[in-house]
């Protein structure tokens, strides 16, 4: 079925697959409430606690074969979005809480995340490479609204001429526009929105307090538009809830302007895998078995594969027609097979002052 598409630039309207979508305007700091209204009402309210965290230091590093980056920022502890397959739920367990509510609701925050960095940049034989944010949870989850603490990094990040990639499935990024279309210029940002369902309500129940997926591709044209390379990631996909929208989701991304679409199959390590049974019981019981069949599937026969490589794209026949329907509609829309290489430029890199620098 082709693809209808229009192309506008604020408060425009999509047509993908003969599907409506309404693309919203975007202010500087569009609220998650707000972006609720129009499908199901303004959303219960969350009773949300944040514990101040004073880590000695900021950046995390790793050496794992099959991410593209080794070192990244987490700005945040738990992630107020509440999505169901989060796979950095089971970590809330070092601080004796629980991956469920607690990992929505206790949240941490790190106010000194912007002297750390610049105390870590500053450092003797730093070498310079992009540094990824929301890897663990979201930068731009609500709490972002009032502690600013994604600002203040992107802020040393930008003075320093560093690169930054950025996973989000938050339109607040765009708040943040000014600074990534400055740093974009000279290739050190990129973006990446995560977009899991383009069905609102199926939306509100993966990801219950995460913007809505219309506010989201309004994001992605926002930011394409002030330059920054913005790509549309589908994770997860979840079989039987979510894969049927993969051609829909891919045309959507082409008809927002991303530069590039990939996929991540729903992972479930250690307790998340009990909690996605329950919300499965809950929400899908019609197919709850068959979802986790097919899970089962792709991951040799476990709830959850932590092999490198296997981990990120699954393994058997529902994997491989997974593989092949992107690769399908990456071409019909005019995308590469993989995402674009970003290419982003780490040699007008510069330390920040040190303490006596700064005085003079």
């Amino acid at each position: 079925m082709a693809a209808q598409r229009t192309r506008a630039i604020r408060g425009a309207t999509l047509n993908v697959a003969s599907r409506r979508f309404d693309l919203p305007q975007i202010e500087a700091d569009g609220d998650w409430l707000d972006a609720r209204e129009g499908v199901d009402g303004a959303a219960a309210p969350v009773r949300t606690t944040v514990t101040v965290e004073h880590p000695r230091t900021i950046i995390t590093r790793n050496t794992s074969p099959d991410v593209p980056f080794d070192r990244s920022i987490n700005a945040y502890r738990g992630c107020e979005h509440g999505c169901i397959y989060c796979f950095a739920r089971p970590s809330h367990a070092f601080h004796d809480l629980s991956p469920g509510l607690d990992f929505e609701t206790r949240l941490f925050a790190k106010p000194d995340a912007a002297e750390l960095l610049r105390a870590e940049l500053r450092k003797p034989g730093y070498s310079c490479a992009p540094i990824a944010m929301g890897t663990n949870t979201d930068p731009y989850q609500p709490i972002e609204r009032d502690w600013r603490i994604t600002r203040a990094l992107l802020e040393v990040l930008a003075a320093c001429a560093h690169p930054v990639v950025i996973t989000t499935k938050s339109d607040r990024v765009v708040r943040d526009i000014d600074l990534l279309g400055e740093m974009a210029a000279q290739q050190q940002a990129a973006v990446a929105i995560s977009i899991t369902s383009l069905d609102p309500r199926i939306a509100m129940t993966v990801e219950p307090r995460a913007p809505t997926p219309a506010r989201r591709l309004a994001a992605v044209r926002r930011l394409t538009q002030a330059g920054v390379p913005t790509y549309v990631n589908m994770a997860p996909v979840i079989p039987a809830v979510t894969d049927h929208e993969v051609e829909d989701i891919v045309a959507a991304a082409a008809a927002a302007g991303a530069l590039g679409v990939s996929y991540i199959p729903v992972r479930l390590p250690w307790e998340v895998a009990p909690l996605f049974r329950a919300w499965l019981d809950e929400h899908f019981p019609d197919r709850a078995g068959k979802v986790m069949a097919t899970i089962q599937s792709l991951r040799g026969g476990r709830d959850n594969d932590p092999g490198f490589f296997t981990r990120m794209r699954g393994q058997g026949v529902w994997a491989e027609l997974l593989r092949t329907r992107f690769r399908i509609a990456r071409a019909k829309h005019g995308f590469s097979d993989e995402r674009r290489r970003l290419n982003l430029d780490c040699s007008r890199f510069r330390p920040p002052a040190g303490a006596q620098g700064e005085l003079f």
